[in-house]
């Protein structure tokens, strides 16, 4: 209901007014059954724009702390990232990549579209870094196509730092479906799931145009934080 509500009566239509979003290969989404939508991550409002910009509804996984704040901003945290779908995973446990599997894997076999985002941070500067396997797991596992969808300057939008978004075009680029079922049966194959997850990366960097790194962003992020960087 809240998500509903928020899409066509809140915020969706004042993003469409004040935005104008230009949403380019809508048509590689399929109307209905379970899709992995694959995505690079430049800013936080990617998580904001891509819900909002289509037809079905994209369950993504969100860190806890954005559910179980306290006071008045805990209460509009959880109240509007529920409302953006988001289902609440606890990254502070030992098992947080396996409880992270598991909701995708029951969103998927729910028939949802499911967002995520290989790189599993924010870009700390424009790069598209290297992806994380998880992604691959899901796909072989569930056997739902993956489409990969890029945001092309989310991140002047709203750059690292800035609370609030400046005024400017949005624009978001979906690539044609991939398909993965013939490797199903490696999943759990260490090699076959990075050769998977690297796949998907180049999709991305195709479609963006980004640089691509070769290293996780969350190893980058964290010299910058040593460095006393802004991440």
């Amino acid at each position: 209901m809240l998500f509903w509500l928020g899409k066509y009566v809140v915020l969706g239509p004042w993003l469409r007014l004040v935005f104008r979003p230009i949403v380019e290969g809508v048509e590689h989404l399929p109307g209905h059954g379970a899709a992995i939508v694959a995505s690079n991550h430049l800013s936080f409002s990617d998580s904001v724009f891509l819900p909002l910009m289509i037809k079905r509804r994209i369950v993504f996984l969100a860190k806890a702390e954005y559910f179980n704040g306290r006071g008045i901003k805990g209460i509009a945290s959880r109240i509007f990232f529920t409302g953006m779908g988001a289902v609440p995973i606890d990254r502070s446990s030992g098992s947080a990549a396996r409880s992270a599997l598991n909701a995708g894997m029951h969103a998927l076999n729910q028939g949802c579209l499911l967002g995520i985002y290989p790189e599993g941070t924010r870009s700390p500067d424009g790069r598209l870094y290297r992806g994380r396997t998880g992604v691959a797991r899901l796909a072989l596992q569930s056997g739902a196509p993956v489409i990969p969808v890029v945001m092309l300057n989310t991140h002047e939008v709203q750059p690292i730092g800035r609370k609030m978004p400046r005024i400017m075009r949005v624009r978001i680029r979906f690539g044609k479906p991939l398909d993965f079922s013939e490797h199903a049966s490696l999943v759990g194959d260490r090699r076959v799931e990075r050769g998977v997850t690297d796949h998907i990366m180049d999709q991305l960097r195709t479609l963006s145009g980004q640089e691509y790194v070769d290293t996780y962003a969350a190893t980058v992020k964290s010299a910058l934080r040593r460095e006393g960087t802004p991440t």
